[in-house]
């Protein structure tokens, strides 16, 4: 069957195995110092070890695979312990999959006797209220955990529309000429996808003024493109800036990666500074790298 599951750069991938904690399923081990995908069977194709990947060797690609097999996972995990199984099941908890989360508890069910834990403890610890209320948990995955803000905020009057700061189109990294005349001798924004979502100052404080392309490091494909394309933008049209703009969310770490790679492998050297954007609007940190 043709499904999305993960694809690692053997070239990129320096074996450091900081995304085995990110896949509880077990899908990955570090083999002759590389990451490795050991089975399409243990991979769900969610991406959690993304954000863990300094270097940006980790994608998700759309292809022939083996069916992901919970029970198979589930039999994996138990036997590298309870907390490994507390963190799956989050994983898939945060990510929406409920079928899997049933799969699941139906075979942990079916070997209850088997288990030297207390099923119904660990249950009620993934599903314990203040973690139904946040939305997850700080560990899994945190981009996909559902949270509602609109209790905190109270909607705001305006006697006019906030004009737009965008002076171009397209932005999408896929779509931009990276020699587009209003990319030269400018100061550039490349922002995560959810950025304008996110924060509500981003065209007047963030976007005036300068040019802008817009990327996911977590569902894009190809993002090898992105890199050639920022080079192209620092060599060729020699853009003053970059300001990398980010969610706080691990997935999103990739994008900040390839654009220090691009500025590494670039002739010409630019400031390149990182912005990190709360999933409630707020701006974390700002620093240049």
């Amino acid at each position: 069957m043709e499904r999305d599951i993960i694809k690692i750069d053997k070239d990129k991938c320096t074996g450091c195995a900081l995304c085995i904690p990110g896949c509880p399923e077990g899908a990955l081990q570090i083999i002759d110092n590389k990451a490795v995908l050991v089975s399409d069977l243990m991979c769900d194709g969610l991406g959690a070890c993304i954000g863990e990947c300094p270097e940006g060797a980790i994608e998700i690609e759309r292809r022939e695979a083996e069916p992901y097999d919970e029970v198979a996972v589930v039999k994996e995990i138990l036997k590298h312990g309870e907390n490994t199984l507390i963190a799956h099941l989050e994983h898939l908890q945060e990510h929406g999959e409920f079928a899997f989360m049933k799969q699941a508890t139906d075979y942990l069910e079916s070997v209850e006797a088997e288990l030297d834990f207390d099923l119904n403890l660990l249950l009620s610890k993934v599903n314990k209220e203040e973690k139904m209320e946040s939305g997850g948990s700080a560990c899994g995955c945190p981009g996909a955990a559902m949270r509602d803000f609109s209790i905190d905020k109270a909607p705001t009057a305006t006697n006019e529309d906030a004009p737009s700061a965008l002076r171009q189109w397209p932005v999408q990294m896929h779509l931009v000429n990276p020699n587009a005349p209003y990319f030269q001798y400018t100061d550039i924004v490349l922002a995560a996808d959810c950025v304008a979502f996110s924060l509500g100052g981003f065209h007047q404080k963030y976007l005036a003024g300068k040019g802008l392309a817009i990327a996911c490091p977590k569902l894009d494909q190809g993002q090898e493109i992105y890199i050639e394309k920022l080079k192209q933008m620092i060599d060729v049209a020699k853009i003053n800036t970059l300001q990398v703009m980010i969610m706080e969310v691990p997935c999103c770490g990739g994008l900040i990666q390839m654009a220090k790679m691009a500025a590494d492998q670039a002739e010409r050297k630019i400031p390149v500074k990182r912005t990190i954007v709360g999933i409630k609007g707020d701006i974390i940190s700002e620093e240049w790298v």
